[in-house]
């Protein structure tokens, strides 16, 4: 076991004074190339399949833990090759790997818009958006580290930073915990490759309720929603799907009904009266902007709470920094170096410096000076929000950081802001979704560099070798995540079903909102009510909202992963083998994620180097039983999820 383990109390987190795995006077391999190519692989691994995720179902997971068991994993191969390998150099692959989910996240969260909007960025221009939040996110970061990680320790615990810490714990020590990411990649991967590539059984079920007017339920048969919703929880899960049954079962048989005698077009809608619109085109031209005002509301709700850690964070981040710059002397523990406050200071000038000088970030019609004024909103915003971010991923994790809110907090500032100053067009659009980009990396990356800087706090790591890491990860990945946005764009189209960029499309109609008074507000101000209703029922309403503007097959989905977990933890003969069902079950499930984002990816590769999507076999050999291979083949995937969280797949003895 650890040496620190004397100095935890006996309930209750590690005291501050904890003793780290690896002493601070020990100086073993870090930052070497094979930590360095590892963790960059793994990054571009799970980039482009979380890329993938969000485009789909708006919502991306932490790949901290999937990378620190595939990196201990890969060590341990080159360990018994001749390859020693230290903990130390697992940690470091693993902080590099793990950059790329946050910067997956902030651009599928805005940048689709602008392909929405028929403004398609180029590739250069989404890379140095992308570059640009994640060196502002961790550069603000580096003053912020020896107060929220050192001085608050056993008070922020960083839950997924102190389990990959864990993690690597354990693959020091023995055990086969790494083998359920395995199998997850081979599943996820098989899946997909037989529902998108090879075509053998349709990707959704869907059926309508009788006795309510264009009602309607299904499955989307996914291995990743599957994942997600393991990961998630029941609670989360539950929630979810009853926003998602508000929409499909209440909210479009109301519309529906109050229509139905009504024969012109109800605005946003055009051309076709309501009686003749399926509930497909009900839900897309009323129902989404219900959930629109229903997810903007959840996500200023939570932001709203977090106003207290907010102002502190950003005081005592301003305290901080202003005491890292009259303190130039490096401390003498390796512990607790980090990188030079006066190059961290030179970077920050240099990325406001790119971004007003050259062109094309923001937009190539965008004037210069409004290019100042946006890149100083960009660098005070994001100094805000990783203040922000950072402590409140300490208390939380990861999943619950709202990035979301932030983004439409920074997309409102900007967008008032030029309509003050008469500028509408789509170079204001551009340049307001660029904004909302850098932030929104910039706020996603500090989460994670905060939960990777823990780990190193508990193993005993280098801070500034691990800073150096995030770095390199968030240059070496942001290439490869944008390409794979691009790619997916050109094969599938955003707003399409296989791709409907809900998060992007979330922000288009905020920033159209404020710039063109174009939203129906009848629409958006349900959908607040909602929200607010759910927080009086005490129901997170954020959750609850991304079911409403979700679809409901997605939705169910996401619930049948939380049920399966729900009853494997319940049924545990005790809490401890629950733990370890529920720690399978997620490693399985993130594994399951990331092998069907790959193939999802390689699909839409493959299209783009063919010029065509790859047909298939097709499924009309199946006639109208080909719902039901599909829903038979979906069964055996939750199945492989149970037996991979009893630890009773491709397992001998414990599975373990």
């Amino acid at each position: 076991m650890p040496q620190d383990e004397d100095r935890r109390e006996s309930d209750g987190p590690p005291t501050p004074t904890q003793v780290p795995y690896v002493s601070p006077l020990e100086n073993l391999a870090e930052f070497t190339p094979k930590a360095a190519v590892a963790g960059i692989f793994f990054g571009i691994l799970f980039g482009a399949a979380n890329a993938y995720l969000g485009l789909r179902v708006g919502l991306t997971i932490s790949t901290s833990i999937p990378v620190a068991v595939l990196t201990a994993a890969a060590f341990k191969v080159l360990s018994s090759a001749g390859h020693r390998s230290t903990i130390l150099e697992a940690n470091l692959s693993q902080t590099i790997g793990s950059a790329s989910s946050s910067i997956a996240s902030g651009v599928i969260f805005t940048l689709p818009a602008l392909f929405l909007w028929d403004l398609a960025p180029g590739l250069l221009q989404m890379v140095i958006l992308a570059m640009c939040g994640g060196l502002l996110g961790v550069l603000f970061m580096i003053p912020l580290r020896r107060f929220l990680i050192q001085r608050e320790h056993g008070k922020l615990p960083y839950p997924e930073g102190t389990a990959c810490a864990e993690v690597l714990r354990a693959s020091q020590e023995g055990g086969r915990r790494g083998h359920n990411v395995f199998w997850g990649l081979g599943i996820g991967a098989l899946f997909k490759g037989l529902a998108g590539w090879v075509q053998l059984f349709p990707r959704e079920l869907h059926f309508s309720l009788p006795f309510l007017k264009k009602s309607q339920l299904g499955l989307d048969f996914s291995a990743a929603l599957l994942g997600v919703g393991y990961i998630l929880g029941p609670r989360i899960a539950i929630i979810m799907v009853s926003g998602g049954l508000l929409s499909w079962v209440v909210l479009i048989p109301a519309i529906s009904f109050w229509g139905e005698g009504r024969s012109q077009p109800l605005y946003p809608e055009a051309l076709l009266p309501i009686a003749e619109m399926p509930p497909d085109d009900i839900w897309s031209r009323y129902v989404r902007y219900i959930g629109a005002g229903a997810v903007a509301t959840g996500g200023l709700i939570t932001l709203i709470r977090s106003i207290p850690t907010m102002i502190e964070s950003f005081r005592l981040g301003l305290g901080e920094l202003r005491g890292r710059a009259r303190d130039s002397v490096l401390e003498a523990l390796r512990t607790d170096q980090d990188l030079p406050l006066r190059g961290v200071l030179l970077a920050l000038l240099g990325v406001g410096v790119v971004m007003s000088v050259l062109p094309f970030v923001f937009g190539g019609t965008t004037p210069f000076g409004l290019r100042v004024v946006a890149a100083l909103m960009v660098v005070v915003s994001a100094f805000f929000f990783v203040t922000v971010s950072s402590r409140i991923v300490g208390l939380v994790g990861v999943t619950s950081n709202p990035t979301s809110g932030m983004t439409i907090v920074t997309l409102l500032a900007v967008s008032s802001i030029f309509l003050l100053m008469d500028w509408t067009g789509d170079a204001a659009k551009m340049t307001v979704l660029t904004v909302g980009c850098v932030v929104a990396v910039a706020a996603s990356i500090a989460g994670d560099t905060s939960q990777d800087l823990k780990t190193g706090f508990l193993l005993g790591a280098t801070p500034r070798r691990q800073q150096l890491g995030e770095l390199v990860g968030v240059l070496s990945s942001a290439t490869f995540v944008c390409l794979a946005v691009l790619v997916l764009d050109r094969t599938y189209g955003f707003g399409s079903q296989e791709l409907p960029a809900p998060q992007a499309t979330l922000m288009k109609l905020v920033v159209e909102g404020v710039l063109e008074n174009s939203l129906p507000w009848v629409l958006v101000g349900i959908g607040v009510a909602i929200a607010l209703t759910a927080e009086m029922l005490r129901i997170p309403s954020l959750p609850f909202a991304v079911g409403v503007y979700l679809p409901v097959t997605t939705m169910a989905s996401v619930c049948v992963g939380g049920l399966i977990r729900f009853f494997l933890e319940r049924g545990a003969p005790s809490s401890g083998e629950g733990q370890q069902r529920a720690d399978r079950g997620i490693l399985l499930g993130s594994g399951m994620v990331g092998g069907e984002g790959l193939i999802g990816v390689g699909i839409a590769a493959a299209a783009f180097v063919q010029g065509a999507a790859p047909s298939g076999l097709g499924y009309s050999w199946a006639g109208s039983a080909a719902p039901l291979i599909g829903l038979l083949v979906f069964s055996l995937l939750t199945g492989a999820l149970v037996f991979g969280s009893l630890g009773k797949l491709g397992a001998r003895g414990t599975g373990r």
